[in-house]
This record gives C-alpha cells, structure tokens and sequence, in this order.
C-alpha cells in the first residue's frame, strides 16, 4: 500500500506529459504587416503643427455653433446609445477579469431520507447503532452548511489574453464614441453652413426679384408706349415668376435644415439662431496639417482599428491555449449532520474535500481547431481593416486639403466674374432705356448675375465645409477647448501648412 501514492504521482505525471506532447497549438499561416507606411509629408504642405489637437470650441469661432455642438453633445441619442455600449463593453471585460479569481460560493442545505432496506445503504442503516441502543432516525434527516472553491488554474494565459482582449475591445469602443463625436461635429457644422448659404441665396433672390419687378414695371410701360412687343413683357414676367417660385423652394429647404439641426441636437424643431457675419472663412481656425503620422494619434477611427488588431491577436493567444491541458482546481470545507442537537462546530460534524483535474483535448479536437481557424482569420482581416483605415484616412486629409486650395482660387475668379456681371446689370438697363440694347440683353445679363452670385454663395459654403471635413479628417472635433490646451502644448512648434 505505501507504493501506491509513489505509482498514482507517477501515472498523473505520465498524463500531464502526454496530454500537454499530445495538444499542441497548430501554427498560425503568415500575417502582413500592420502598419503600412505613411509618406513623410503631404505634398505641397510644411510645418509640423496640426489643427486637430484644437478643441472644437477653439476651431468654431462661432459662439452659435459652438452653443449647438454643445447642446448637441449632450443631447444626441446616438451619443447615448454609443455610451450605453462602452458602458456593456466595460462591464464585459470585467466579468472576464472576475474569471481569474477562484469562485467561492457559501450554500446550506437541509433534507430527509428513507433508504430500501433491501439495498446496501437500507441494510448498512439498518444494522448501525448511533451508540448502544440507539438506532438512526427514519427518515434519516441531514443538514449542513458548506463553501464551495472552484478556480481553473491559468496556466497558459488563456484566461489573461481573453481578460485583455475584451479591455482592448472595450477601449476600442471609446474610440469608437470619439469618432461618433467627430462625425457629429462636423455634420451640425456643415449643416450649420448650408443653412448661412440658403440665407444668403434668399437674400439674393429677393434683391434680385425687386429689380426684376422694377424692371417689369418699365418694361410694361414702354409696351404701352409701342417702344417693345408683348413677347418681352412676358418673358419678364415669366422670368419673376420663375424666381419667385425659387424662393418657397429655398423657405423649404431652410426648414428642413433647421429641423435637421434640431434633430442632430437631441431637441424638437424650432428656429435656428444664425451669428450675424457667420458666413466668413475667419469663423474658422486656419487648417494646419502637421504630418501624417499625427493620424495614427490623433484619428479615433484609427485608434479603434488598432486596439482591434490588438485584441484579435490575444484571441488568437486564448482560441491557441485550448490546446493544452487544463487544471481545475476544487475543494469544499462545511459542517453536516442528520440532528440539530449535536453541537454545531463539533468535529464528528466537520465535512471537507479537495480534488485537481487536469483535462485537455486528445481526440475530438475538430471545435477547437474550427476556433482557432476562425479567430486566426479574423486577426488577418483586421490587419486589412487596419490598413484601410489609415489609407483612408491619409487619403480623406489629402482630398480636403486640395479642395481648400483649388475651391479657394476658384472662389476669387468667381468673385471677380459676379462683381462685372454685377456691375453689367446696371449698364443693360441704362442702355436699353437709351434703346441701345435690345430687351434679350437685359434678360440674360440679370440672369447671369443672379447665377454668378448664387455660384458664389455656393463656393463660399464648399469653402467652410472643405475646412470643416479636413478638420474632422485630421482627428479633430473630439476635445473640448480646456482639454486640448495640454495636447497642443506638447506638439512641437513649426511653419503652418497652406490652407
């Protein structure tokens, strides 16, 4: 018998070894590289400052739009549900870290029992005294009290790369909100703008309709003099008429941006206030583009595609530690006794056991290789993910930058053509009143004006929200003023980009 622990270590060990030479992890296939490279420099751009570590109330210049973006922020219910999903993310990785500790559960128990005398429990009881003459009570009652210990050892980091996956999940949601935020920065400003321009086209229009009518009202005056033909009083006609028409369209869509404004701020439909002189590049903070390896810090969707990268290589680590054999460790200590009359902490009553399992797979192995495939594969795809995300982004900085460039030259070409056309207007008429021009002259010379001026509008508003996006493409929009102040001043000082 004193051989018997010696051979029993002896066969554990030999299982230990067999089943830990027996499970072993395949290899996983090649993984590309994570990081692509990013070009030093944008093109056509110096200096290394980035407008991004701004916060937004020191971007928008604007006190309007930075109360909306405020009000927005608390308000969303996109916001709010993102944050409720942080909120479960959080509370999932620390159910994961509760996995590492032993589980300690505290339990009573109390119940009655009649054995079959014709079965070994029935004729043991029946042929047992407690003491001399006294015999067990039938029903054979039992009670106890008992702590349960349960752990599964980690000895492969499993549980630790699966505890840390689900931290990097739940970080990446974070990142995931700040890049919500971000994106409703920018649509509340770009709405913001697009309701300045449909303001500013209305304004035109009907500076443009009084003139036409004055012009109608001469025109008719000399149909009545015979000096011009019903053909021209009712082509001015028609052409008021047509702006008129213009005019309930743009009412329309000032409504409708006005309840989508309101909408993106989490309140019912109400006016807008719009900031007199709000319309102007100077609202804005100059873009400055700093250096593309700034988008790997600063872009939250970046940020988010990396610490997912992160967490699919942890879980490769787990889905690859089921492999290997696992120990469970359990144990018990309680009292228990079929009478309540005995003294309760009594060592008769005392109750205790104590057992180690070591599993591991050795022949149905098919799931957990289906397990490791699969996480495997998803490590590789958010490597592509990864990639995407930055190319992206570099190539989102890239359009907005040339768009403020080219829209901008562009915009002073266009300012040129309507202040001649502006200027033509009034000389149309001079010389068709001197019966120097013809009617058509006036016509489409009103009409080119009031398209040059619209046109301008237009640029004036691609020019804002150009500005806009390479903003929120830069990673900027997710900090307030008072937050920002440290991240700026850690970012060295240099030349600013072009705008």
């Amino acid at each position: 018998m004193k051989n018997v622990p010696k051979l029993s270590l002896t066969v554990l060990a030999a299982a230990i070894l067999a089943l830990s030479q027996g499970c072993v992890a395949p290899k996983t296939g090649p993984i590309p590289s994570a990081t692509p490279p990013l070009p030093e420099r944008y093109p056509g751009v110096e200096g290394t400052n980035v407008t991004a570590v701004l916060g937004w109330r020191e971007f928008f210049r604007d006190p309007v739009l930075s109360g909306l973006i405020a009000t927005a922020l608390t308000n969303n219910q996109e916001l709010h549900v993102l944050q409720q999903e942080v909120a479960a993310s959080k509370a999932e990785s620390e159910a994961r870290r509760g996995e590492l500790f032993p589980f300690v559960r505290l339990g009573g128990k109390a119940g009655a029992e009649k054995a079959s005398k014709n079965t070994r429990d029935g004729a043991v009881e029946e042929n047992l005294e407690i003491q001399p003459g006294r015999r067990f009570p039938e029903p054979l009652p039992n009670y106890g009290v008992a702590a349960d210990f349960d752990w599964e050892v980690d000895i492969w980091r499993k549980l630790r790369n699966q505890r840390d996956a689900t931290v990097q999940r739940y970080l990446a949601t974070k990142e995931g909100r700040s890049f919500a935020v971000t994106h409703l920065v920018s649509e509340i400003a770009e709405s913001y703008y697009e309701l300045l321009s449909l303001d500013a086209q209305l304004e035109i229009f009907q500076r443009m309709l009084d003139l036409q009518e004055k012009a109608l009202e001469s025109i008719r005056l000399k149909k009545s003099a015979g000096r011009v033909t019903e053909l021209a009083v009712r082509r001015f006609e028609a052409e008021v008429l047509k702006n008129r028409s213009r005019l309930f369209v743009l009412r329309q869509q000032v409504v409708e941006t006005e309840n989508r404004l309101n909408a993106l701020a989490g309140r019912y439909p109400q006016p807008v206030e719009r900031a007199p002189g709000a319309f102007d590049l100077d609202r804005l903070a100059p873009i400055q583009a700093g250096l593309p390896s700034e988008l790997l810090r600063l872009r939250p969707d970046v940020r988010q595609a990396e610490l997912a990268l992160k967490a699919a290589g942890l879980e490769v680590k787990a889905a690859g530690a089921r492999f290997y054999p696992a120990l469970n460790v359990s144990a018990a200590l309680g009292l228990e006794s079929f009478t309540l009359g005995s003294p309760i902490f009594a060592k008769e009553n005392l109750a205790y056991g104590a057992t180690a399992n070591i599993v591991g797979p050795l022949i149905n192995r098919s799931a957990i290789q289906a397990a490791f495939k699969g996480a495997s594969a998803q490590q590789v795809a958010a490597v592509y993910r990864y990639q995407q995300t930055v190319l992206r982004a570099y190539t989102e900085v890239l359009n907005e930058l040339s768009r403020i460039r080219n829209v901008g030259q562009g915009y002073d070409l266009k300012f040129r053509q309507a202040d001649a056309l502006a200027n033509s207007v009034s000389i149309s008429s001079q010389l068709f009143d001197s019966a120097r021009a013809d009617y058509t002259e006036v016509l489409l010379t009103q009409r080119e004006a009031l398209e040059a001026r619209v046109e301008l509008v237009e640029l004036r508003q691609t020019q804002l929200m150009a500005t806009v996006r390479a903003y929120k493409a830069l990673g900027g929009g997710t900090v307030e003023t008072q937050a920002s102040s440290e991240v700026q001043s850690n970012t060295p000082k240099s030349g600013a980009a072009g705008r």
